[in-house]
């Protein structure tokens, strides 16, 4: 969502560079070309004018430390503020109420109400260890129970089967009452919406919000809608009274206005951001964070969390005896695959790694390698598991077979082998490594059968680029 504002931010430091101080007059070109870059990201022009007053003040009131660029410690001071003008500290839900927390999403039709109840269940039973129980309270829209009722069953959540004919407050007050008796300690309450805000909607929520005791009220905002998603949180706001925030749709190629400008405009923090299709894309929200992506610095913290959950234990320890006795099997590679699809995208891994972002702009679409990926895992799925411990069995025949049962052509089968064996070399090499601190060898065993040096034009996955020649899609570029 934010590529092109990271990308004028840091054409808009460039002025910066090579400056020994931080004054007035070398600030005055970088403040204006970040005003106009948060004007198109459809930021809030109030917001804009006092984040620029704040970063100036701060900026000129700012002693240069010694050993640090003026560009640096802008770039330091711009995150300050962005990370204040979004809430400055991460704010979770209250759930240290007994005996039910009920938790009322709200928002327009289209925003994403459903799915987010779907994985707000998801979220809260994984990371908080709750027992959640949804509560389809749409008298409206008919259809949003049954895809609740879908999320539910597939999430392994259980659920209310509501009577649509009644009011949301009967609803939501049966609901309640069932979710006591089975002992819950959460309910999520998917509410009715709209195509605009209206009289009807409002007096509905406000009635169910009356007859819940201190709720959590979350309003789904499409991030994709700019200030308009700002808009529609003022005015539930001010007519139901919110506690929180969530973003939708911030895996989209929306320009960001939404997430800089509405913690400022409704005073309401955001809580969570919806960040893909799937039930577990997901994420608590925190200010810092995002504000170090925007500047490109990263976000550490985001891709080791994500990584404690995405890792095996188990798998990670297996995969590291195969490689101390000079083993890396095919199915130690499915299971790397299968982790860094749980972590994401590649290109969303990528952004998390400071520096990435600007590299990543430049190398452009990241799809032709996950969709090789992809084409691999069609051709290992036709290997025998004999096959995926043991590369070297797959001979002519075996080849013939896999090829057929993957449609692909035999080439394609050997080209998948060719590369797996350059990674299983560098894989077995890297441990060597790690274990004798100089040359790839296994203990015992001497240097590894058939490691040799990779030339400079190597590819770390693929095959040897000749002059001229175009780069592979499994090249460093992408791995």
């Amino acid at each position: 969502m934010f590529d092109n504002l990271s990308e004028k931010f840091s054409d808009a430091f460039r002025s910066l560079r090579g400056k020994n101080k931080i004054s007035e007059e070398n600030i005055e070109e970088t403040l204006k070309n970040v005003k106009t870059a948060l004007l198109e990201a459809d930021v809030n022009f109030k917001v804009v004018k006092e984040f620029v007053e704040k970063v100036k003040t701060e900026a000129l009131g700012e002693k240069v430390l010694r050993g640090v660029e003026p560009g640096q410690q802008f770039v330091k001071i711009m995150h300050d503020e962005l990370a204040r003008l979004m809430g400055g500290e991460s704010e979770g839900l209250d759930l240290n109420r007994p005996p039910v927390v009920p938790i009322l999403i709200v928002g327009l039709n289209g925003a994403g109400k459903t799915t987010f109840a779907g994985k707000l269940s998801l979220f809260l039973r994984n990371k908080n260890k709750k027992d959640v129980y949804l509560i389809p309270a749409d008298n409206f829209r008919p259809a949003a129970k049954d895809q609740l009722i879908t999320h539910a069953k597939n999430l392994g959540v259980d659920y209310f089967d509501s009577d649509l004919s009644q009011s949301p407050v009967e609803i939501v007050r049966n609901g309640l009452a069932e979710a006591r008796k089975l002992h819950k300690e959460i309910a999520i309450i998917d509410t009715a919406g709209r195509l605009q805000v209206d009289d009807e909607l409002m007096g509905q929520l406000v009635d169910v919000r009356k007859s819940l005791e201190n709720p959590e009220v979350l309003i789904v905002a499409d991030a994709m809608t700019g200030q308009e998603a700002v808009n529609v949180a003022k005015v539930f706001h001010e007519k139901v009274g919110l506690t929180g925030v969530v973003l939708s749709k911030m895996d989209s190629d929306a320009r960001g206005g939404a997430a800089l400008s509405i913690r400022y405009v409704t005073g309401v923090p955001i809580k969570f951001i919806s960040v893909g299709e799937k039930m577990k894309d997901l994420d608590p929200f925190h200010p810092d964070r995002l504000a170090k992506r925007i500047l490109d610095m990263g976000d550490v913290l985001s891709l080791v969390e994500k990584a404690e959950e995405a890792i095996n234990q188990d798998d990670a320890m297996g995969m590291m005896k195969n490689l101390e006795r000079g083993k890396f099997t095919i199915n130690d590679f499915v299971k790397q695959m299968e982790t860094i699809n749980r972590l994401g995208s590649f290109g969303s891994i990528l952004k998390m790694i400071p520096g990435m972002g600007g590299a990543l702009r430049q190398i452009g679409d990241l799809s032709p390698a996950e969709n090789e990926m992809k084409k691999m895992r069609v051709i290992i799925n036709s290997m025998t598991n004999q096959e995926r411990e043991d590369v070297d069995l797959i001979d002519s025949s075996r080849k013939k077979r896999i090829a057929s049962g993957a449609g692909r052509s035999v080439q394609e089968v050997n080209q998948f082998i060719e590369r797996f064996d350059q990674m299983r070399q560098m894989m077995v090499g890297m441990m060597g490594m790690m274990k004798g601190g100089g040359l790839p060898s296994i203990p015992g065993m001497g240097p590894v059968k058939g490691f040799r040096q990779a030339p400079q034009n190597q590819q770390v996955f693929g095959q040897q680029e000749k002059k001229g020649q175009k780069k592979s899609p499994y090249g460093k570029k992408y791995f």
